[in-house]
């Protein structure tokens, strides 16, 4: 007996790719901010500090820029996948548009770290309190770049914490109940 070539999960790895991706994305920044940041302020030598951050960093880099794809990959093609519902059901194109700005957000609150980070690396062993805390010898440019990555290193996990929860409505979305509900006040407005 020959199987179709289109299963009856057909979404299951997209719907991995944008669950694991935006996971690890979330939780390594998470983990970045409390762990990495954290521990780098414990190190006896200020003008080491920033060195063991960055390296740490530099290390997760490749990894979440990877969960970055993943989920990007797996959230657009869930959403062309659910377009009938993104139409036909009231609340879920405002969820999809309010996910896409945290999205947004979170890639550009993301990216403008990783420049900011590359300040503080290129300037190899300044003499720092901590990953995000500038001491009084610290360089102008490189305290500059620390404070607003102290700011950065919250935003991140936030947005792409609220991303999680969003997720999850969009889930409850497509429970049939919630179909019926959201296409009958569709076609509806006083229902």
């Amino acid at each position: 007996m020959r199987r179709s070539s289109k299963s009856k999960n057909g979404n299951t790895i997209v719907r991995a790719l944008n669950d694991l991706g935006l996971a690890a994305w979330f939780g390594g920044s998470l983990m970045g901010a409390i762990g990495l940041n954290g521990a780098a302020a414990e190190v006896d030598q200020p003008g080491e500090r920033a060195k063991v951050a960055n390296a740490g960093w530099a290390r997760w880099t490749p990894a979440n820029l990877a969960a970055i794809g993943a989920y990007t990959v797996g959230s657009l093609w869930l959403t062309g996948a659910n377009r009938g519902r993104l139409a036909g059901q009231k609340g879920v194109a405002r969820t999809a548009i309010i996910k896409t700005v945290l999205t947004a957000a979170a890639m550009g609150a993301t990216a403008y770290s990783r420049a900011l980070g590359q300040k503080v690396m290129d300037a190899a062993t300044p003499p720092v309190e901590g990953a995000t805390e500038p001491s009084a010898s610290t360089p102008p440019e490189v305290a500059d770049a620390q404070r607003k990555l102290k700011v950065l290193q919250w935003a991140v996990p936030a947005l792409t914490g609220a991303t999680v929860i969003l997720d999850s409505k969009m889930g409850e979305q497509q429970r049939a109940s919630e179909v019926a509900k959201g296409v009958v006040r569709r076609l509806n407005p006083a229902a």
